[in-house]
């Protein structure tokens, strides 16, 4: 179908011409500039609307500089915890009229170089970068273009970069808590993989939790996962060729406790009663799963605000030392936990 002549020629100059004003102040109402009277803007608005005028981001970008996009580098889609992530970091970006540009890496350096050169393709003002562990080299171009990065659980900042970490410590002292008052004694482990500098933090997080608490940490009921369901169910049934097996057991994240619940189930070990689990993220399926599962949750909404606030400030001064911005988890107790039996004697 051969589009009318008006429709063809659609651009900022037939806008200007409705609205009465000139190219330019179209252009500074698209770009959100302060510099326009709100009463005009509004006008252009209602005009862009009623045209149905899309403007070009490509064109915005070569002439400003400018994207208004964030690039978002993430480790793993398959993990609910992430696309949890983005629908409230996206909102946050819409409301003030911004994109996100998102790639995934599958921990592999060339997927990250990759990503990089994407980024730069699309002059992106900022980058969220969610795998703590990258090689510096890969991203060193970011670094050149003075180009903001923000990570997540790296734990140190360097000039041009922020970084958002998880307070695992808490969410950790609040579980073993609960699993002591409750009467448990020997609680075990499921972390993610031991070459993650965040898995290490977790590990040691969960031990300190332990000594708050007043308990001992038991290496023979640690075991390392790899924060996927697969790693939960391996783990479990390693843990439970134990000699003396756990009453309980908290995990890395809630994937893992979800392996964990399916190896429970498939042994008959009934979950709380036999077992209690407590996992860590607070992904929506922990509400859907039987029996729901007792997480320690991070508000996702905080954590995207808290990315996108440290991508906003580090735009503004791209050349400054970031800052440690904490996230922080709370336990939510539903019904995966329970006081030990302690008659129980647990088979592999």
């Amino acid at each position: 179908m051969t589009p009318a002549p008006e429709e063809a020629r659609l651009n900022i100059r037939t806008v200007a011409k409705r609205a009465g004003v000139s190219s330019a102040t179209v252009s500074r109402v698209i770009n959100g500039s302060s510099a326009v009277k709100e009463e005009t803007a509004q006008r252009v608005r209602r005009i862009i609307k009623d045209l149905d005028f899309i403007p070009s981001p490509i064109a915005a970008t070569l002439k400003y500089g400018r994207s208004k996009t964030y690039g978002v580098i993430l480790p793993d889609l398959t993990n609910p915890f992430y696309p949890e992530f983005l629908v409230e970091f996206e909102k946050i970006l819409v409301e003030s009229n911004r994109e996100m540009l998102l790639t995934t890496i599958q921990s592999h350096e060339a997927a990250l170089i990759n990503s990089v050169r994407r980024m730069l393709t699309r002059q992106v003002d900022g980058v969220l970068l969610m795998a703590s562990e990258y090689e510096t080299k890969a991203i060193e171009p970011l670094f050149d273009r003075k180009i903001p990065i923000v990570t997540v659980d790296r734990r140190k900042v360097e000039r041009g970069t922020y970084d958002v970490s998880i307070e695992f410590e808490n969410g950790y002292r609040e579980a073993v808590m609960h699993l002591r008052n409750l009467g448990h004694r020997h609680i075990g482990f499921i972390g993610g993989n031991n070459e993650i500098g965040t898995s290490r933090v977790r590990l040691q997080a969960f031990r300190s939790a332990l000594s708050f608490a007043g308990l001992t940490y038991e290496p023979n009921l640690t075991r390392m996962g790899d924060y996927r369901f697969a790693g939960g169910e391996a783990a479990v049934n390693s843990l439970l060729l134990e000699k003396k097996c756990p009453t309980a057991i908290i995990t890395a994240n809630d994937l893992t406790a979800f392996g964990a619940m399916k190896a429970l189930h498939a042994r008959g070990i009934h979950v709380p009663a036999q077992m209690s689990l407590i996992g860590f993220d607070g992904i929506q399926l922990g509400d859907a799963v039987h029996p729901r599962l007792t997480t320690a949750v991070i508000s996702q909404r905080v954590f995207a605000e808290a990315c996108v606030q440290a991508l906003d400030r580090l735009k503004a001064k791209a050349t400054k030392r970031g800052l440690l911005l904490r996230i922080p988890s709370s336990l939510l107790v539903r019904e995966s936990t329970a006081p030990p039996r302690r008659a129980a004697r647990l088979s592999p």
